[in-house]
């Protein structure tokens, strides 16, 4: 299932999300503007290396831009390519803009940021001495759905379903939708455990999910409700 949109209202322009997906293409178009080796500098420069992060490994003096912890911050605005980036960037856009809402904007910058630490952390630790660099937003993106899930499980998301040359939209409560894709990233991440080598970061995936959930309580408004029914908006104070 691809998700398309949602049918759930907002209150506030979601100017920090649209900041975030106006950040993250900006930083793609100038690592696609780089060539060879420069790109692959990039990458080592802002990627976060676990085996730098833990203290296995040192960046060479020469390439080193950011400390091993801030890397944690920049990885998520690189990409590994034009799919990895419109994909975190349709969820970013479909779900984002309803959990700043429920937080302010300001708030909702510290969250997002400690989702994709917490998700970097977490893929870190299943390989520490791995000197792949990660990159991408979907760590953070990751934390965004496991909030979403818990405030708004019974919104609409409009959904593509292929089935081979033929596809079908349909609407399906969001629990499902982000249900099936938090069960997919564990099945996914358990088959993946002790695999070496570049891919998918299921488990950044499965450890922003669950920041998400734990620091939802604490970043939403006092009189947002959890579990809030199909299009209601009667958590909001008027």
């Amino acid at each position: 299932m691809i998700p398309l949109k949602d049918d759930n209202p907002t209150e506030t322009k979601p100017i920090v999300t649209i900041g975030f997906i106006l950040a993250c293409v900006l930083v793609f178009f100038h690592q696609v503007s780089l060539q060879g080796k420069l790109g692959e500098i990039f990458v080592y420069q802002y990627g976060a290396i676990p085996a730098v992060v833990f203290g296995y490994a040192d960046l060479p003096v020469e390439i080193m831009a950011v400390s091993p912890y801030g890397s944690l911050m920049t990885s998520m605005f690189l990409h590994g390519g034009w799919m990895h980036l419109i994909g975190n960037m349709m969820y970013l856009w479909i779900f984002g803009n309803n959990i700043e809402d429920v937080m302010g904007h300001v708030k909702f910058i510290m969250f997002y940021a400690l989702c994709g630490i917490f998700a970097a952390l977490s893929h870190a630790a299943i390989d520490s001495e791995s000197a792949i660099p990660m990159v991408g937003a979907s760590g953070a993106i990751s934390g965004v759905l496991g909030a979403y899930l818990l405030l708004y499980p019974h919104a609409r998301v409009l959904v593509l379903i292929p089935f081979g040359f033929f596809t079908q939209m349909i609407y399906v409560p969001a629990g499902i939708v982000l249900g099936l894709w938090f069960l997919l990233q564990l099945v996914s991440g358990g088959m993946s455990a002790g695999n070496q080598g570049g891919g998918v970061a299921f488990f950044a995936h499965i450890g922003g999910f669950v920041a998400g959930m734990a620091l939802i309580p604490l970043f939403k408004h006092s009189h947002v409700r959890f579990f809030n029914p199909a299009n209601s908006r009667s958590h909001y104070r008027h």
